[in-house]
């Protein structure tokens, strides 16, 4: 099913100003800290459209703040169960994969948002095709794990590239530059986990 991602895009971008604001820090301050520009930081905090997670990343390092807090719906304890049905209905986030077609993107299913202070991003993430393999790689700290659901991924890590079938897995560190996207021309489901010391 095709979902809008307006919404929880715009509360992303307004999450990350409003701690912005409340850390009384200028954009400028946050580019300088994070490496982006402010260019970068002014279209995060306003556009439909988030980058990769590495500039996410990246702004939450800069904020002095875990990834998941800009994604966060409550602070459980204990443990958080995310069953397929409420996934399903939950609306998701869409994030641009660097791609110079701006229609190429990757829908994020989290399914942790409830569990605080948690070091890992688990995420379903719906793989849509593109029309160019043209893409930026990333890099932050941490780990990736990734599990191919349904389709055909590449995973661009360094020099290498890998294809991964419906089955196949991959963990790499991600501080090398690397880019996950569907195969030319094909969508993809993924189970990804992403660690991020803190």
């Amino acid at each position: 099913m095709q979902l809008d991602m307006s919404n929880n895009n715009n509360i992303v971008g307004s999450k990350i100003k409003g701690l912005r604001e409340t850390k009384n820090l200028s954009i400028e301050e946050i580019a300088e800290r994070s490496g982006l520009t402010v260019d970068q930081i002014n279209s995060i905090e306003n556009d439909q459209n988030l980058p990769s997670l590495g500039p996410l990343i990246k702004i939450a390092r800069a904020l002095g703040v875990r990834l998941g807090t800009f994604m966060d719906d409550n602070d459980a304890i204990g443990p958080v169960v995310c069953r397929a049905e409420e996934r399903e209905r939950n609306t998701s986030i869409s994030f641009s994969n660097g791609a110079t077609d701006a229609r190429k993107h990757m829908e994020y299913h989290p399914l942790a948002q409830q569990k605080a202070g948690r070091h890992m991003e688990p995420f379903i993430i719906d793989i849509h095709p593109g029309e160019t393999p043209e893409f930026q790689l990333s890099a932050h700290e941490g780990e990736e794990f990734i599990y191919v659901m349904q389709g055909e991924v590449e995973v661009k890590y360094g020099k290498e590239t890998y294809t991964l079938h419906e089955g196949d897995s991959i963990y790499y560190d991600s501080i090398v530059k690397h880019h996950v996207h569907g195969a030319p021309g094909k969508s993809a489901k993924i189970l990804a986990l992403v660690y991020i010391p803190f």
